[in-house]
């Protein structure tokens, strides 16, 4: 199989990077001998892994603590990634807040929207914008989730944020197709990451319909799917039958229906 650094070249950034599903990337990624930009909230766990990367790896790191939901994060990135050859790009950070739809603050909408919908399109433009005046081949890896197949109640501006990142990153890749440039979303179902088990405000792992995937595994599924150029992938082979299903043999009105009754046992914890 073609390798990251063959297909790609030497670089690559992670954004969410600190823990999860965007940490799981920058370890896969730096094993593949790939030099790596770590983004991410936290700089304390950036400083920790990108230490640990240059150890275990030996590869070149950099790092820096950023919030996507800046408005000027783009023009940080461009500074960071000054005359390096960045080959791959995992735009995986977002964020969730689940609950009645009222009853959550219109501030934590914006700051979801901003980094689940503004921050990929604003990425995904200007690394397939920078490529191109490069000439240059690369890769887009976006992050999407199960729950962009239907609208999920007590999660909704959730699903509706995913949607748009499913449709972005499958519209983009036939875009690029032909001009060098892979462009894939990765749909995962549940992962066994903190964000599954420490989220605050609903017990998600106890209402879970399957075992949660493996985060190495959903990462590997990943980088296979990029380097093949798939418009989108679901991580999981249960994830990919159960989507299936909801896809073909139920209407979206009852997929919505059966992710309502789970979403409403996790937010309303006793």
């Amino acid at each position: 199989m073609i390798q990251l650094k063959e297909k790609f070249g030497t670089w690559a950034i992670v954004t969410g990077a600190s823990s999860g599903i965007g940490k799981e990337f920058a370890v896969q990624l730096a094993n593949q001998g790939l030099n790596i930009i770590l983004l991410a909230r936290r700089g304390n766990l950036l400083e920790e892994l990108s230490n640990n990367l240059r150890t275990k790896y030996n590869i070149q790191v950099k790092y820096m603590a950023m919030d996507l939901t800046d408005d000027n994060f783009i023009k940080n990135i461009e500074k960071l990634a000054d005359k390096l050859d960045i080959g791959l790009v995992i735009s995986n950070a977002g964020g969730a807040r689940m609950g009645a739809f009222n009853k959550i603050p219109m501030i934590d909408f914006e700051a979801m929207i901003k980094l689940n919908v503004f921050a990929q399109m604003k990425i995904s433009h200007w690394y397939t914008s920078r490529r191109i005046k490069e000439n240059k081949k690369g890769g887009v890896l976006l992050v999407s989730s199960t729950a962009a197949y239907q609208g999920v109640p007590y999660a909704a501006n959730y699903s509706a944020a995913k949607a748009y990142i499913l449709n972005l990153g499958e519209a983009l890749n036939f875009e690029y197709k032909n001009k060098g440039i892979n462009i894939t979303t990765l749909v995962p179902g549940p992962t066994n990451t903190p964000g599954l088990t420490e989220n605050p405000d609903a017990d998600m792992i106890s209402n879970m319909p399957m075992k949660p995937q493996p985060v190495d595994q959903l990462v590997k599924e990943g980088i296979s799917a990029i380097l093949k150029n798939k418009p989108s992938y679901i991580g999981g082979r249960m994830n990919r039958i159960m989507a299936g299903i909801m896809k073909t043999l139920i209407s979206r009105k009852r997929a919505s229906a059966f992710w309502g009754k789970m979403t409403y046992k996790m937010v309303h914890i006793k």
